[in-house]
């Protein structure tokens, strides 16, 4: 299918080409069986950093490519578009662990973790929510108290993406009181008290691990503490807009997905002596997958140059990937439908997309509260 070129510049259209050879070669003969088996394939992670794909928005100086939110975007749809498990777990690393302490991290923490983060080594996570606190997040109770030149953590986090491989984490946890009293801190997979809890069983993005994990008397050096103290909660919310524009970039794969599945399956399939895709009705349905997919590009790509040039806004930022998201899951829906029968069977891998695509009307913040916070944000209230 030739696709619509929006002049994103030589970079990312090199970035777009190496990861996407790549990731059809090495990731997209997986994908069945990562869904199938809830696989996770950690030998893809050196490979990855091999690319250079973990540490795209990291400076040079600290061993990345030293590009930008765009370029990721790109890589992270082409990611997807093989295998939308490893495109969240790429994401959750590359992004919400690697692009966090690339932020704020002092010089200590990054020359101690950003190496082994961006060879892939090393396997990245961030941890926010816990059982009790999704949307509402900043009132998580995981608890931090300082016992002389360390803190010990008490608590658990849920629904944290790549808990059961992660070696380095970012974690959000409660030093004092209100929204103002959380802290982040940088955790290391074997320090003392700290522990995987139970794996849970999803419906999509299933090969992309998802866990508890536990503090139980967890203690961490002082120095472990990104950013300052009770300061965690901008390090928090300023990474929303970065993660929710780069996770973005996973629908974008989807829906590209979905039209690699469809259109030579409707040039093919026959019914009453004429292939499907001859049929107005069945044409547009692809119409209309294309120009949601476009729609959803031209969004997310400009919020990305708005990032890169500093200028991004937290109700864009949002709103790129409601868009993404919606418009995803009516895609995957409508491959379903277009392969009929067949695309409800696990022999084809729309229903995979459609599962996958659910993800992230709810992941980095659902749509209801994408809504709340473009509304109120642009009514000024």
């Amino acid at each position: 299918m030739s696709n619509f070129d929006f002049a994103l510049g030589e970079t990312a259209d090199m970035i777009r080409k190496s990861t996407a050879r790549f990731a059809a070669d090495k990731i997209a003969p997986l994908a069945a069986e990562i869904d199938a088996k809830d696989w996770f394939p950690r030998d893809l992670w050196p490979q990855m950093g091999a690319l250079g794909l973990h540490g795209i928005t990291v400076e040079e100086e600290w061993g990345g490519l030293g590009l930008g939110y765009l370029d990721h975007v790109v890589a992270q749809e082409e990611v997807a578009r093989a295998s939308a498990s490893i495109g969240l777990s790429y994401g959750a690393h590359s992004n919400l662990c690697v692009n966090q302490i690339r932020r704020w991290g002092s010089d200590a923490q990054k020359a101690k973790y950003l190496p082994k983060l961006i060879s892939g080594e090393h396997v990245g996570s961030l941890a926010m929510s816990e059982a009790g606190a999704g949307s509402d997040v900043v009132s998580m109770t995981l608890k931090a108290e300082k016992r002389g030149d360390r803190y010990v953590l008490n608590g658990t986090k849920y629904w944290i993406t790549n808990a059961p491989y992660a070696d380095t984490l970012v974690v959000y946890a409660r030093t004092g009181e209100g929204s103002k009293g959380l802290t982040t801190f940088l955790i290391e997979k074997g320090m003392k008290g700290f522990s995987i809890g139970q794996k849970i069983d999803k419906m999509g993005m299933r090969g992309s691990p998802t866990a508890e994990l536990i503090f139980d008397d967890c203690e961490v050096p002082e120095e472990n503490i990104m950013g300052a103290l009770n300061g965690g909660v901008s390090i928090l919310m300023s990474g929303l807009d970065y993660e929710r524009t780069v996770l973005a970039g996973i629908q974008l794969g989807i829906m590209q997905a979905c039209l690699d599945t469809v259109i030579p399956y409707v040039r093919d399939r026959k019914q009453f002596g004429k292939a499907i895709g001859t049929f107005q009705l069945m044409q547009a349905k692809i119409a209309d997958m294309y120009v949601a997919l476009n729609s959803a590009r031209a969004y997310v790509y400009a919020v990305a140059k708005a990032c890169d040039a500093g200028r991004t806004t937290r109700f864009d930022a949002a709103g790129a990937i409601l868009l993404a998201s919606e418009n995803a899951v009516k895609v995957a829906l409508e491959a379903v439908q277009a392969l009929g029968g067949a695309g409800y069977t696990k022999d084809w891998p729309v229903e995979r997309y459609l599962r996958d695509a659910k993800l992230l009307d709810i992941g980095a913040g659902t749509n209801e509260i994408r809504r709340m916070l473009i509304g109120r944000e642009v009514i000024g209230a």
